[in-house]
């Protein structure tokens, strides 16, 4: 199944409390259990103004509807195309 890294602009993003992140974490999971298996999130990444988050999802409209039903940014969606990591190199 494809995966996307989506970028979402929160500003103050990296000053969310536990209890915040919490609850985002929480309405995101529910949107996701109303849309089915076909969307899964993997993880996510919590910078300074910014999280970056890696789905799996059989196209990019269903993790813009995810970020629409949840009121989550989706300023960028990327389809991942590869991984590179320091065993690319060997």
């Amino acid at each position: 199944m494809p995966q996307f890294l989506i970028e979402r602009n929160i500003p103050g993003a990296g000053s969310l409390t536990p209890a915040d992140l919490k609850g985002i974490s929480q309405k995101s999971c529910s949107v996701l259990n109303t849309l089915g298996p076909q969307i899964q999130w993997v993880h996510s990444y919590v910078t300074g103004d910014r999280i970056y988050c890696v789905y799996r999802a059989p196209n990019e409209e269903m993790v813009r509807e995810h970020a629409r039903m949840g009121g989550f940014p989706a300023n960028q969606v990327s389809e991942i195309t590869g991984i590179i990591d320091p065993t690319t190199a060997e």
